[in-house]
């Protein structure tokens, strides 16, 4: 597991000395299934919002988003609201599809301030940094004994700008880790909305910078184990993330022939169990297929350039990775929650493995709560077939 620490991970306690207190959850959680007539009421009586400083909306891809935004008019008192749809999301019993999944940050223990991106074609990234420093600033002035921070993206997951974006948002973010998930639309891959205040976005993106008197780990963790099988890629669109040619040879029939696939048989099945993976520095990220064009160029979820060696990977046991994972970052005590962003080819990968069940249980036990994605985001880097998010604990003196 990779993390990303704010600036007082140091200051991280054992919590199973707080006694009973602990055992009070400070981020508040309400669930709804997207088609009930009374989602709303029913995510408001779980979140009591008179107090929060944020709300995090994950809503399946099927909720009605007009009659949502009708019902939930001034519903969700002072707080922000800030969201987007999903490809499956992660409720209180783990893996689910249909629901909408809410969070709320208290005001006796969270500051946040969203920006919205709302033309992802026209970033403008000196602004938005420019925003972004100045919020923090604000947030700090505000809370000067809260030193706990982290940075949470919310981006359209079918835009294909989450590269140029988290890295461009990279340079405003100093020492304050970052994570977040590309909004989805189930399997269908056509839209994805961003939800910011009572409107929802198409081609944009939210970043929520947070401050807390909560200890909080940003991580990025995936399963996967670089093999020796090397392919490079020698055509490619990155701006359109296709690749043309792999080894001088079409892309899809030399990726299967790697693989001892018959090219007519890929499948999203394939490409969750053998990722490719890039090096960069002494770190390996995750660059996962999407799809095979109709003309046998490879469509992947982030930007490949020519030139790239890529690597093929086979994943380790996905359930006891996950447990390890999941365990580590309670090893100083156990988290409040885990807000979580979550690849849907892990998703597909435990479906066709049949570990839905054992992982759904995990992700419950530990409270982990979020939504699958098209792509997630870590620091400054678009990456796949991954799980990011933060750990959020009990303030010390909780």
């Amino acid at each position: 597991m990779d993390q990303g620490t704010n600036l007082t991970t140091a200051s991280r306690v054992d919590n199973r000395s707080n006694g009973a207190r602990s055992k009070q959850r400070i981020v508040r959680t309400g669930f709804a299934p997207c088609d009930a007539p009374d989602a709303v009421d029913q995510l408001v009586a779980a979140l009591q919002p008179d107090d929060l400083a944020l709300i995090i909306l994950f809503l399946s891809p099927d909720t009605d988003r007009d009659r949502f935004l009708e019902n939930a008019r001034g519903r969700f008192g002072p707080a922000q609201v800030v969201g987007c749809t999903t490809a499956g999301e992660i409720g209180k019993t783990g893996y689910t599809e249909g629901q909408i999944v809410a969070l709320g940050l208290p005001t006796d223990h969270f500051a946040a301030a969203t920006m919205l991106i709302d033309n992802l074609d026209d970033i403008r990234p000196q602004e938005r940094i420019t925003e972004m420093i100045r919020n923090r600033n604000a947030t700090a002035a505000d809370h000067p004994g809260w030193t706990s921070e982290f940075a949470f993206l919310m981006v359209d997951g079918v835009s294909q700008r989450e590269d140029l974006l988290t890295s461009d948002l990279a340079m405003g973010l100093g020492p304050v880790p970052l994570f977040g998930g590309s909004a989805g639309d189930g399997p269908r891959f056509k839209e994805s909305w961003i939800l910011h205040g009572d409107r929802f976005h198409a081609n944009a993106a939210v970043l929520v910078q947070v401050r807390s008197d909560c200890p909080v780990r940003v991580f990025k963790a995936d399963h996967l184990l670089p093999t020796d099988k090397r392919m490079v890629v020698t055509g490619a669109d990155p701006a359109r993330r296709l690749v043309h040619e792999i080894n001088a040879e079409p892309a899809a029939r030399e990726y299967a022939r790697v693989l001892g696939k018959d090219p007519e048989q890929l499948s999203t099945f394939t490409f969750a169990a053998h990722p490719v993976v890039v090096q960069i520095g002494d770190q390996t990220h995750v660059r996962a297929i999407q799809r095979v064009a109709k003309n046998g160029d490879l469509v992947f979820f982030s930007t490949i350039d020519e030139g790239v060696v890529l690597r093929l990977a086979e994943p380790d046991d996905m359930v006891a990775h996950l447990s390890r994972e999941l365990d580590a970052l309670a090893d100083t005590g156990a988290p409040d929650m885990i807000l979580g962003c979550d690849c849907v080819l892990r998703r597909v990968e435990a479906e066709q493995k049949q570990l839905t069940g054992d992982i759904s249980r995990l992700l419950a036990k530990h409270r982990v709560v979020g939504f699958s994605t098209y792509g997630e985001q870590v620091n400054s880097m678009h990456v796949n077939q991954t799980l990011t998010g933060v750990a959020i604990y009990p303030p010390v003196d909780a």
